[in-house]
């Protein structure tokens, strides 16, 4: 039975994700995501947003969504969920543009800097993790076409 090839294969593919998350840059792309998103949450209070309560909320719910998306399910298995990391990048780039869309009206530059910097972050670690993904899937095929 453990011979079977569906299981071998199997047996394989968890070992190539597995192997993928243990690597230094894996591991950092993970660490420095989990870290941009609750700052994202906590950037509100951090940076001093006066009188922007529904901005404050889109970045708390922004925020605490891209930390669990890279840190959660995402550095777990990078071959199976490889679109979440574009989600990623799409999170980074409504951080972008929430000041506008959300606000209307946003007078204080520390908001727009705040979400702009925060945000070409976590659209950077998304691609990088895209990147990660996209090289384990490459190196993968490559093996098995031999």
């Amino acid at each position: 039975m453990e011979t079977h090839p569906d299981i071998v294969a199997m047996r394989n593919r968890h070992e190539m994700a597995e192997r993928a998350t243990s690597t230094p840059r894996a591991q950092a792309i993970e660490a420095l995501a989990f870290l941009t998103g609750v700052y994202l949450a906590a950037s509100p209070w951090i940076a001093g947003f006066n009188n922007l309560t529904v901005l404050a909320v889109n970045n708390l719910i922004v925020g605490i969504s891209y930390a669990l998306l890279m840190s959660g399910g995402f550095g777990r298995a990078y071959e199976r969920t490889h679109s979440m990391a574009w989600a990623a990048c799409a999170l980074g780039a409504w951080t972008i543009i929430a000041p506008w869309a959300v606000s209307g009206d946003v007078s204080t530059t520390r908001t727009i800097w705040n979400n702009v910097i925060v945000g070409a972050v976590g659209l950077l670690l998304g691609l990088a993790a895209s990147a990660v993904a996209s090289e384990r899937r490459s190196s993968r095929s490559g093996t098995s076409a031999r």
